[in-house]
């Protein structure tokens, strides 16, 4: 099958990275995500990632105590450049040539973020990993998928998580909750679902940015996702009701 989709943001969570364990990052998962972003990129997708740090650090979590916001959010960015550093061995592991960059100055680490750069590192095969958020406090990874991928003229975010798509409530403890294939922005925001933060959603509706969510456990749901099979997971557009599965 064709891909639905020609450049795409991946958004992934820390604890995507972490596996069965509590904490910190399982190098045999990131080999297997790895994997999967290298089946795509060799279908000719070009592929940009934003990760989340909360398998290390999140700043409105308990591990951050009493700290003041602010630093605390820091830290998490710090967090997220590990995790991207993690995927970029792996993906290069796999002959996938790899560049992270970062909205915190570490060109030790990384190159800094520059939106034309970014473009062009795709433009020539390259996967591009965006670490450090936004570089400002008070934001979340979620926020920061959405305003990268506007930056580079990403088709679609595609944000993998735990479960396969979006439901009217918790699947995990309510076994009668509903799946929705596809649902609006204005429907996510109203119902207060938890697909991204309410400033990244905004942000998508008001640039008509496409969300597709779907679990990234199960090998090879990022290929359907690309080739947009709704089976495995929810699109969020614009248009339309909401449409429940089954």
């Amino acid at each position: 099958m064709k891909p639905a989709y020609e450049r795409i943001l991946l958004k992934l969570s820390g604890e995507a990275l972490m596996g069965e364990q509590s904490y910190g990052i399982d190098t045999q998962v990131a080999r297997s995500v790895a994997d999967q972003i290298k089946a795509v990129h060799e279908r000719g997708v070009e592929v940009a990632v934003v990760v989340g740090g909360g398998n290390i650090f999140r700043g409105v979590s308990q591990s951050a105590g009493e700290m003041d916001r602010g630093s605390a959010d820091y830290i998490g960015m710090l967090a997220t450049v590990m995790n991207a550093v993690v995927l970029q061995d792996a993906l290069e592991k796999c002959g996938v040539y790899t560049r992270v960059l970062s909205a915190i100055d570490i060109p030790q680490l990384a190159e800094p973020f520059i939106r034309r750069r970014a473009v062009r590192h795709l433009e020539k095969g390259r996967v591009v990993i965006f670490g450090a958020g936004t570089g400002n406090p008070y934001f979340t990874t979620d926020s920061a998928a959405a305003l990268r991928a506007l930056e580079i003229k990403a088709e679609v975010i595609m944000k993998g998580t735990k479960v396969d798509g979006i439901y009217d409530d918790d699947p995990v403890t309510n076994k009668n909750a509903k799946k929705f294939d596809r649902i609006s922005y204005q429907d996510v925001l109203e119902k207060r679902l938890k697909v991204m933060d309410s400033s990244a959603i905004s942000l998508c509706m008001e640039n008509n940015l496409p969300i597709m969510v779907f679990n990234m456990k199960k090998n090879g749901n990022i290929m359907k996702a690309v080739e947009g099979d709704l089976s495995i997971g929810s699109l969020v557009t614009a248009n339309g009701k909401p449409t429940a599965a089954g």
